[in-house]
């Protein structure tokens, strides 16, 4: 049974970024210092998909059809995750909403519970990106990945570990890499806007030169001042603080 966790005020980090601005890695860092859990939604999915459950069966007719998981299943899962005991402290939601009637009907939601939304967007200049991801290099036969300009092979073109020739894999192309941050633009934009205009707090965070952890504690000190955590910004590796 979904414990009733209404009315608790904890906060709810929605986080957006580009491909390539390090999401993945602040998610983690977040979960490490707050005590709610990290929510995604395509892993839900996978799970559910693993579990041979009715939203999985659903989930794997849409996707051998070639069709995109609607709206309602995805709000589905992300009402049934955020009603269960572990979100009363708050969570970090990942990869969702991702359209515009996902992300009315989480506020909608949250507002239900009691908790309150902060958006965290990670800023990168795109041609950072794109020389980044497109720097990126993968031996075929072990799957070790390199980077042209921070972490190259000891012979160009050659794995270390096998010596087999390096390739770039379809999704470091550069018109794919552009393709995708133009996919990005004209999905985000608009949710991002949205929750704006909502009045939801939304700290833009500069992620292109600084390290994961520099990252994170600009994004705890926004987290701070926006009164959504009780202390300051604890140094990277300290205990987490608490939650207002």
């Amino acid at each position: 049974m979904a414990a009733d966790i209404r009315h608790t005020g904890a906060p709810v980090l929605i986080l957006f970024g580009p491909p390539g601005s390090g999401k993945g890695t602040q998610a983690k860092l977040l979960r490490q210092r707050l005590k709610g859990p990290h929510i995604s939604t395509g892993d839900m999915l996978r799970q559910h998909i693993n579990a041979g459950d009715e939203i999985g069966r659903r989930a794997v007719q849409l996707i051998k059809a070639g069709k995109l998981v609607p709206d309602e299943l995805v709000n589905e899962l992300v009402r049934e995750r955020v009603s269960q005991a572990d979100c009363c402290a708050g969570m970090i939601l990942d990869g969702y909403p991702r359209t515009l009637n996902q992300a009315a009907v989480l506020l909608k939601l949250l507002e239900e519970h009691g908790f309150r939304p902060a958006v965290i967007h990670l800023v990168v200049d795109y041609e950072r990106i794109v020389a980044r991801l497109s720097g990126r290099r993968q031996c075929p036969v072990c799957g070790t990945l390199y980077s042209l300009t921070t972490n190259p092979p000891k012979a160009p073109g050659i794995c270390d570990l096998d010596g087999a020739h390096l390739v770039t894999r379809e999704d470091d192309r550069e018109s794919v890499i552009r393709e995708r941050l133009r996919e990005y633009d004209s999905q985000t934009v608009p949710i991002l806007n949205f929750f704006r205009e909502a009045g939801v707090p939304m700290l833009e965070v500069g992620a292109g030169e600084a390290s994961p952890e520099q990252v994170l504690q600009k994004i705890w000190d926004g987290l701070t001042s926006a009164g959504l955590i009780a202390d300051a910004a604890p140094e990277v590796g300290a205990a987490p603080s608490g939650l207002k």
